[in-house]
């Protein structure tokens, strides 16, 4: 008994993470890199990974860079710095008018749609356990199509009704795959069959659509296909931000129960997680998120597929990494956007067409990493 004191006496002096006599390290404790408890006033306390914290700080003034040359791009160039002093309110009318009313709800918006997309990639690829599983592949997207194509072209609707009609066909696409992969639950697998079946039927409605169009519905129809966030004002902005700061708090706050839940259902029920429940939720948000950003900019490809992943290699942090991949989404989205109105000269690209480019490039970069490791 005087031993095990003793050892227990040793161990308490033992620092967090540090090897014990034989060299062994207690993966219970936290080591210098990994995840630390910072408590929190009320008695709640968050695991802190140091790494994912460094990242996200990183992408976060990574993003707020890209929105400040966003904003000063254009053909009246304005210097970083006068954005930032028109913003603060210390601008030139000139600058206020180009900067406030112009350029910034563009700016806004990609912010907004490139977090939502990169947040509900993530939600979806960790609830289904398949790094395919983004909103793009299992028909959400194409949801929004179809309904805002019939909007355009059955209805001759204007710019608010084609978003209510996006929204719309997003959330009843989302149903429908949920309802048709349901069986004593959603298993991953079906959820990722059922979407690509769905998506393969709601590409022929879009293209369907397209042939009862006039041609000048069709132009329109096209336009908002490609994905734009040229034209967008403060109109787009106010209901996606409000949808964003109602939902980011609510799926960031089930981020623990998706990280049990990616071990699997049983193992997640006996640690107490509602796995249904959970599971419909964080579906249900991940859906509005995907919709409002397909119902603001048309439906924008890729980010949400690549940008959990990005996230994730990055942190080297296992589970959803919400708020990496969010943050990871408005990089991309905001680079892209950039890269659109400066890297072709006068003819300015959709933002849809750059991020189409950026994903096939990243695909095959994940093809050859992925072969040359041997996985496949």
């Amino acid at each position: 008994m005087t031993a095990n004191v003793h050892q227990d006496r040793a161990e308490r002096r033992q620092p967090a993470g540090a090897a014990d006599p034989a060299g062994r390290r207690d993966p219970a404790r936290p080591g210098r890199s990994g995840p630390r408890p910072l408590r929190l006033p009320g008695g709640t306390s968050l695991r802190v990974e140091r790494r994912a914290l460094v990242v996200g700080a990183v992408l976060a003034a990574a993003a707020l860079a890209l929105s400040v040359l966003l904003v000063g791009t254009g053909d009246f160039e304005i210097a970083p710095w006068d954005v930032v002093r028109t913003v603060l309110g210390d601008g030139t009318p000139a600058t206020e008018f180009i900067v406030n009313d112009l350029r910034m709800p563009r700016a806004v918006v990609a912010l907004l749609v490139g977090a939502a997309l990169g947040t509900s990639g993530a939600v979806f690829q960790s609830v289904s356990r398949n790094p395919l599983g983004s909103p793009d592949l299992l028909g959400f997207g194409y949801g929004s199509a179809v309904g805002a194509l019939a909007v355009i072209i059955l209805f001759h609707g204007d710019a608010a009704e084609v978003a209510v009609g996006a929204l719309l066909g997003g959330l009843l696409a989302g149903a429908a795959v949920y309802l048709l992969a349901y069986k004593k639950g959603v298993q991953g697998y079906r959820l990722v069959l059922v979407g690509i079946g769905a998506s393969a039927m709601l590409v022929a409605a879009v293209q369907y659509l397209i042939t009862k169009a006039q041609l000048t519905e069709a132009g329109r129809a096209m336009v908002w296909l490609t994905g734009s966030l040229a034209g967008r004002d403060w109109a787009q902005v106010w209901p996606l931000l409000g949808l964003c700061a109602v939902l980011f708090p609510l799926i960031l706050g089930h981020g623990r129960a998706l990280r049990m839940m990616e071990m699997g259902d049983d193992a997640a029920h006996a640690l107490g997680v509602r796995v249904e429940r959970t599971r419909l939720l964080l579906m249900v948000a991940a859906i509005l998120l995907t919709t409002a950003a397909s119902a603001a900019a048309g439906p924008i490809s890729f980010v949400a597929l690549a940008a959990p992943q990005l996230a994730r290699r990055l942190t080297r942090s296992p589970g959803g990494n919400l708020l990496t991949a969010g943050l990871m989404g408005s990089v991309l989205l905001l680079a892209s956007d950039w890269g659109s109105q400066r890297a072709f000269g006068s003819d300015q690209m959709p933002v849809g067409v750059v991020t189409g480019l950026v994903g096939g490039v990243y695909l095959l970069w994940l093809l050859v990493t992925e072969r040359k490791a041997g996985r496949i």
